[in-house]
């Protein structure tokens, strides 16, 4: 009897958890669709030479489609996205995509609020590893710079370029000082299985093909 009461007990708690797997899934796919709609109004947009031309040569890119700022005196931002490295092993060069959320706050005299679409260029190695770790403070030992940017000795030493396009009251993107962390329940739900940044982004363990139309807007001849 024990035993049945424990089998009935671990079959409640998948039926319970299925529900919760097919909404994170549902969310994540919602990311990575809107973050290819992002890829491809940053690559068409007149006012970033600069990312055209170097996000094709990155160590990989931080797409967020949606970072929320508002503040009064107090601002805040955050937003969820995902992280996709340049890999030569899959066909296209480019991993499937690890869900991350990015979050900060920030004090000063701020009014209003803004939408923005923000994407990250990892320029170095450097910069890659440290978004392999679970969190992540951006600035500190990495070097970010706000694009869109010439070629000078900022773009040159810099380990991440950030790029926005937004409207609303706030001009820039700053995100020195921002979290940056896994969202670990997004990546097991969409890959079926529980995984690390690791095995999506460069061992490419995993893969999910409702990814691809995001990873082919990645592809530039």
């Amino acid at each position: 009897m024990r035993r049945i009461a424990a089998a009935m007990a671990v079959l409640v708690g998948i039926v319970l958890a299925l529900p919760v797997q097919a909404d994170n899934r549902a969310e994540a796919q919602s990311i990575v669709d809107r973050a290819r709609v992002t890829v491809e109004n940053f690559y068409s947009d007149p006012d970033l030479p600069w990312f055209r031309s170097h996000a094709p040569k990155a160590k990989a890119l931080l797409v967020v489609p949606k970072l929320v700022k508002g503040g009064f005196f107090l601002g805040g931002s955050g937003g969820s996205g995902v992280l996709l490295a340049k890999n030569e092993a899959v066909p296209g060069g480019w991993s499937y995509p690890a869900f991350y959320t990015v979050g900060s706050v920030t004090f000063g005299l701020q009014f209003g609020g803004e939408v923005s679409e923000v994407v990250l260029i990892v320029l170095t190695q450097r910069g890659l590893d440290a978004l392999l770790a679970r969190s992540f403070k951006v600035g500190g030992d990495i070097s970010v710079a706000v694009g869109p940017v010439g070629t000078g000795a900022q773009a040159q030493s810099a380990d991440i370029i950030a790029f926005s396009r937004s409207k609303g009251l706030y001009g820039g993107v700053n995100v020195e000082g921002a979290l940056v962390e896994t969202r670990d329940d997004w990546n097991s739900a969409y890959y079926g299985a529980a995984v690390r940044p690791l095995d999506i982004l460069i061992t490419g363990k995993v893969g999910n093909p409702a990814a691809d139309p995001l990873r082919a807007a990645l592809v530039r001849k």
